[in-house]
């Protein structure tokens, strides 16, 4: 499975199919070329590629050799030629990015909600929410509110919960029961089937989002249990909160004050990482923040600083004493980066951040 794809759930991962293009390249074409900035992260499916360095330096790669994206560094560090016909998928590269921090993010709360005994009755229809596509709009960080602020609502076969043309002042989930939408077509003057919905379906944000009128009606075809969440509490959710950071140069002269962790995937982080940086991927820190040392502050870190945002907001609900760097990896100058990066792996050992020798 193509990295970090394969940290993704699965219906973020469609929503991310939806969005890719393919092309085919034919001995000779070039993909990029190196100092080139551009918005798409490339995979290659099919053939054979040569990366070709400024310092003269050829190295031939064929697409059953790697599982990563081709030369994702921005600007990219040397020109990539197709020596025979190939097919590559690319991606826009921070809508990956979003729907990755989005997915793991989920993960974690996922964990939680497992681990929480007291939700037993709940964790059906917050694992449905948190597996769907249905609060990308939301930013990641602000998930766990939503079900503070949720709440249920017995509804009966009948019932118009919403109606085309009003102003709405909820979004609602479907926990239980069933639904109609119908719209009305002024053209013909009558009314309209558009879709039957049951539980696991979110309606209504659309209208909160945009500020505008219901587009439909939808009405229970049964009776049922609704969740609904206020116009107010969600246009809060909209809101990024503030999270604790540290650009790059402060986190330089701050060094020995930080252990350093990578959020990003197993598979990202053995390709290269931060010197002493320990890996706990993002979508595992629930599960992994105990080992943690509490007399210890962290440098959360990825490549954009959207996961690592996401972490150590996460961290810090959880107690737990960080801040992340600002715009990740990306942020640190070319040449100061190559720098600060190894492949060897480390662990926190006894409170302490020590060499791995598996």
């Amino acid at each position: 499975m193509l990295s970090p794809l394969q940290a993704m759930l699965p219906s973020h991962l469609q929503a991310l199919a939806e969005t890719m293009e393919q092309q085919w390249l034919f001995a000779g074409e070039t993909l990029f070329t190196g100092g080139q900035f551009d918005t798409r992260v490339y995979y290659l499916l099919y053939g054979t590629v040569e990366y070709r360095h400024g310092s003269g330096e050829v190295e031939t790669v064929e697409a059953y050799q790697t599982l990563t994206p081709l030369g994702d560094e921005q600007p990219r560090p040397y020109t990539l030629v197709a020596i025979a016909d190939c097919s590559v998928i690319s991606f826009d590269r921070d809508y990956l990015d979003k729907l990755l921090t989005w997915s793991q993010t989920a993960e974690y709360l996922l964990a939680d909600i497992s681990m929480n005994m007291d939700l037993d009755e709940d964790t059906h229809w917050m694992n449905t929410i948190l597996r769907s596509n249905l609060f990308l709009k939301v930013p990641p960080t602000n998930m766990g509110r939503l079900f503070k602020d949720i709440r249920s609502e017995l509804v009966y076969k009948g019932d118009v919960i919403i109606r085309q043309g009003e102003y709405g002042e909820c979004c609602y989930f479907i926990k239980e029961g069933a639904a109609e939408v119908t719209r009305r077509n002024e053209a013909l003057g009558s009314w309209e089937h558009v879709a039957d919905i049951g539980p696991g379906r979110c309606f209504g944000e659309d209208a909160l989002v945009q500020q505008t009128v219901r587009n439909a009606n939808v009405t229970m075809t049964s009776d049922g249990v609704l969740m609904l969440l206020e116009k107010g509490r969600f246009l809060e959710l909209l809101r990024e909160d503030r999270v604790p950071s540290l650009h790059w140069t402060q986190w330089q002269q701050q060094r020995h004050q930080f252990i350093v962790i990578d959020v990003r995937t197993g598979q990202e982080y053995s390709r290269q990482h931060l010197q002493d940086a320990i890996n706990i991927p993002l979508n595992l820190l629930s599960l992994k923040r105990r080992i943690l040392p509490a007399d210890k502050s962290f440098l959360v870190y990825c490549d954009s600083g959207r996961r690592s945002r996401a972490a150590t907001k996460l961290l810090n609900e959880a107690g737990v004493s960080a801040l992340y760097l600002k715009h990740g990896a990306n942020a640190i100058p070319r040449e100061s980066y190559h720098e600060l990066v190894t492949i060897q792996d480390y662990v926190i050992r006894d409170g302490q951040v020590i060499a791995s020798v598996s």
